[in-house]
């Protein structure tokens, strides 16, 4: 049986930890929702995580706008039609990618406040990278929603930061980091939050449902779960 599907187009690569988790859900979601032998129709732009990196140092977010949106380029060329970046941090340059490729994009805050405020939630608490949480190119989409964005004090979000490039990216899983986790959202739900939001693509690798005293919304998932139904749309 032939599906119309859109094709996704996925820039992934930061980190290949939470790529896998892109691709690997994508399909399965497709097959649960069509059966048999059905997958996604997917291309992969996997770019070099150490360039990312750098930029992370150095601040130059104009030259990962440039290489993310060459990246987007690519997989319109390719044949995409429209495009996810597999990574909340890198929303930081969504306008530059967007502009550049002129495909649909699906920006992984927006997909996120769609689903909190969909469970009636005004007040979440926030977790990521250090740019993440102190920036405001993610928490203005949420505040923009009418969501309350609550985040940790400075010397839990340096400790989300570490184990996050220390540990997470690069495939470590430790007992303590959870344990740390788990403590940093306690103090959230105190602090008012009705949830957390998982807003990197590798917490969820860490930190599940079960660990939580609060509601999760992994944000690799729920964009993941937008981009397949989003693809299916006639």
């Amino acid at each position: 049986m032939n599906v119309p599907m859109k094709t996704v187009g996925i820039i992934g690569g930061m980190s290949p930890e939470s790529t896998v988790t892109y691709y690997h859900e994508l399909n399965r979601y497709i097959n649960k929702k069509l059966g048999e032998y059905h997958s996604a129709k997917c291309i992969l732009h996997n770019v070099q995580y150490q360039d990312i990196k750098d930029v992370h140092k150095n601040g130059d977010w104009d030259k990962a706008g440039e290489i993310l949106a060459q990246a987007a380029i690519s997989l319109k060329a390719g044949g995409a039609d429209f495009i996810i970046l597999a990574t909340n941090t890198m929303h930081l340059v969504a306008s530059k990618i967007k502009e550049a490729c002129g495909l649909p994009f699906l920006h992984i805050a927006e997909v996120t406040a769609d689903y909190l405020s969909s469970d009636g939630i005004k007040t979440v608490g926030l977790l990521g990278t250090r740019f993440t949480m102190e920036q405001d190119f993610y928490k203005n989409v949420l505040i923009a929603s009418g969501i309350n964005v609550l985040t940790p004090g400075k010397e839990d979000i340096e400790k989300i930061h570490r184990i996050i490039n220390e540990e997470l990216i690069l495939g470590k899983f430790e007992k303590a980091s959870r344990e740390c986790f788990q403590n940093i959202i306690a103090s959230l739900k105190q602090c008012g939050a009705e949830g957390v939001i998982l807003g990197c693509t590798e917490i969820g690798l860490l930190v599940k449902q079960e660990d939580s005293i609060l509601p999760v919304y992994d944000t690799a998932l729920l964009h993941i779960q937008a981009a397949a139904e989003y693809a299916l749309k006639r």
